[in-house]
């Protein structure tokens, strides 16, 4: 199990690591363009970098808490707060008609629910 939660949060880190650095860095209108970035033409440049920025957070905070054995219980947060996010990308997408994304943010919520589930319950960081 303690295994299992580790390949999760690593994958979800790995993804929130990729969204970030893309709405960090790449700009507004080429988003826009992308398949599934219809949104960001009507959203603020701040906003997707803000978006982009929680995103690479995301990626620290799924990860370095238990590695450094700091203030574990901030995996757990953090894969709560991704599960908050999913549920806004699951609403924008399905306001722009982009179905199959609404999907894929299913599969990332529901595996932040089982990293969050099993830091809380089966599998908590000890020391």
């Amino acid at each position: 199990m303690n295994l299992a939660l580790w390949i999760v949060a690593g994958l979800l880190a790995a993804l929130a690591l990729a969204g970030g650095i893309t709405k960090t860095f790449v700009p507004k209108q080429k988003l826009a363009a992308a398949n599934g970035g219809g949104w960001t033409g009507d959203a603020s440049v701040g906003f997707v970098k803000a978006l982009g920025i929680l995103e690479l957070l995301a990626a620290v905070g799924l990860i370095l808490p238990a590695v450094l054995d700091i203030a574990p219980v901030l995996v757990t947060v953090t894969a709560v707060c991704w599960i908050l996010l999913m549920v806004g990308a699951m609403i924008t997408h399905l306001r722009y008609g982009e179905a199959r994304f609404i999907l894929l943010n299913l599969i990332y919520l529901a595996m932040a629910a089982f990293v969050a589930w099993g830091r809380l319950g089966p599998e908590p960081f000890t020391g």
